[in-house]
């Protein structure tokens, strides 16, 4: 789509993408999870939706996959992390789309289900080879992916001096990107590295 397009029919939806985005907020706030040492979850799943707005017209394929992709983007933690199974998602977006959103369920849990981290004692156990295998198998997962890290490396570098994550994701970016197959549009990826080269780094 054309960005001026994608916005166009975004602003169309916008009441219908707030009626998820308070839905997902709620469920994060339900289990008392936080983001960073005292931000509600939901600042970072408004973040990860914040690029989907801003970088969705290089992947959507149409106006009828809006909702679907915005809906992945504000529940893409939820099954991972607010004791949601992936019945219970698909269940939550029918009762969305009868409060008029229009989201593909069995599209929209797949591509949440394909982010939720594998479980494992270590960051590289929860992300391995298999975790990013599936993730490379639904189209539009890697994207979703990577507006998830851009929210990150965004938090991490926000407040001028770079946090401790944002060296990780510094060091991780290589294989981060090998791992999501070249499915990510060049135009994120320099998002990414601009974001780390600015921020400044710890004394």
């Amino acid at each position: 789509m054309k960005a001026d397009d994608f916005f166009k029919h975004y602003l169309l939806r916008e009441p219908f993408i707030e009626l998820i985005a308070q839905k997902a907020a709620q469920l994060h706030a339900d289990v008392n999870q936080s983001y960073g040492d005292c931000l509600p979850y939901a600042f970072h799943l408004r973040l990860t939706a914040s690029y989907v707005t801003r970088f969705g017209h290089l992947v959507v394929d149409g106006p009828e996959e809006i909702d679907t992709f915005y809906a992945a983007a504000w529940f893409h933690d939820t099954i991972e992390d607010a004791r949601v199974t992936y019945n219970d998602l698909k269940k939550i977006f029918t009762q969305l789309n009868a409060s008029g959103c229009r989201i593909d369920l069995a599209y929209a849990a797949e591509l949440v289900y394909a982010l939720t981290n594998d479980k494992g004692r270590t960051r590289d156990e929860r992300a391995g080879d298999n975790y990013y295998a599936g993730i490379r198998a639904v189209k539009g997962a890697p994207f979703l992916k990577m507006c998830d890290r851009l929210a990150n490396v965004r938090y991490s570098t926000l407040f001028g001096i770079r946090q401790r994550m944002a060296e990780v994701y510094a060091g991780e970016m290589p294989h981060f990107l090998a791992q999501l197959g070249g499915f990510v549009p060049q135009e994120m990826v320099a998002e990414a590295e601009q974001m780390l080269s600015e921020g400044y780094k710890r004394p």
